[in-house]
């Protein structure tokens, strides 16, 4: 690299790093098969929102839709992590007829019953039964129900 050339860097958010790193926001569409090595990308953006106004949701959004849609792909299943659990999100993967899993941040807002109201997940009594079931709810503005499961990842995160 020339000395006297101005180097443009870009942080992003990155949650390995738990804040900003250098690098460019890509948001992936990928299908696999679940087998090892089986991985293909369907469709890819560039996350700029300053230059085209999309969320990374609205980007994802749009992807969904033009695989299922245009490219007709046949999963029946979409995995992602909790960046694009939002209930936007959930609500079109439900609409299309998808299986959905994701983790969601603790202060995600459930209903356990319609009496008890809304409660944000950090807040559930999590009992030996709900441990091994998992646990219904119903997530604020999403229109259905969800299996809920409570999973301790090996360096203690809790999603």
């Amino acid at each position: 690299m020339h000395e006297d050339l101005p180097v443009e860097r870009i942080f992003k958010y990155s949650g390995a790093e738990a804040g900003l790193a250098p690098g460019i926001g890509v948001v992936n569409l990928v299908h696999t098969s679940g087998e090892d090595g089986d991985a293909y990308p369907i469709d890819f953006r560039i996350y700029a929102k300053e230059a085209d106004g999309k969320s990374k949701n609205d980007q994802v959004q749009e992807m969904l839709l033009r695989a299922v849609g245009d490219k007709q792909i046949q999963a029946k299943t979409v995995l992602f992590d909790s960046w694009y659990g939002s209930w936007q999100n959930l609500k079109l993967v439900h609409r299309l007829g998808l299986i959905f899993y994701t983790t969601l941040k603790a202060n995600r807002l459930v209903s356990l019953s319609a009496e008890d109201g809304y409660i944000h997940l950090d807040a559930i009594d999590w009992n030996d039964e709900r441990l091994r079931h998992g646990l219904i709810v119903k997530r604020k503005k999403a229109p259905f129900k969800v299996r809920l499961f409570k999973v301790v990842a090996q360096h203690g995160a809790i999603d």
